[in-house]
């Protein structure tokens, strides 16, 4: 299996897994991952949605070829733009940390999601 198709299973999880969190555990998820501002579990659960859909998003991407390059760059722009917004708030986050944290890992999936779009749209046989 390449590299691309391992990607695109590997960010549908993450993304099921951060929406099944916001949904049924918000707390958690406002308190360990996302502690910015004041708790808001109607938020929480729009953004759930947001995440489970780049997960199926993904998944289809992951069967269908000519989904794969669309639906990478879309995410890693989302990526991109959540960073932006985690670099913007870097110092909110309690404990303070977080921010950081924060940051660097969706700086770093930003990246990843780069790689595996620019991966994306090389010829199948060519891709790692």
């Amino acid at each position: 299996m390449s590299t691309v198709r391992v990607g695109l299973i590997a960010f549908a999880v993450y993304s099921f897994a951060i929406a099944a969190l916001m949904v049924l555990a918000p707390h958690v998820f406002f308190t360990d991952i996302g502690p910015f501002g004041v708790q808001n579990d109607h938020y929480l659960r729009d953004t759930a949605t947001f995440n489970a859909a780049f997960g199926i998003a993904l998944l289809i991407a992951h069967r269908r070829v000519e989904w794969r390059t669309p639906i990478l760059c879309c995410i890693a722009l989302q990526f991109a733009l959540h960073s932006i917004n985690h670099l913007v708030d870097i110092g909110a986050a309690h404990p303070y940390w977080l921010g950081p944290a924060d940051f660097i890992s969706l700086a770093l999936a930003t990246a990843a999601l780069m790689w595996l779009a620019r991966e994306s749209m090389r010829p199948l046989e060519a891709q790692r």
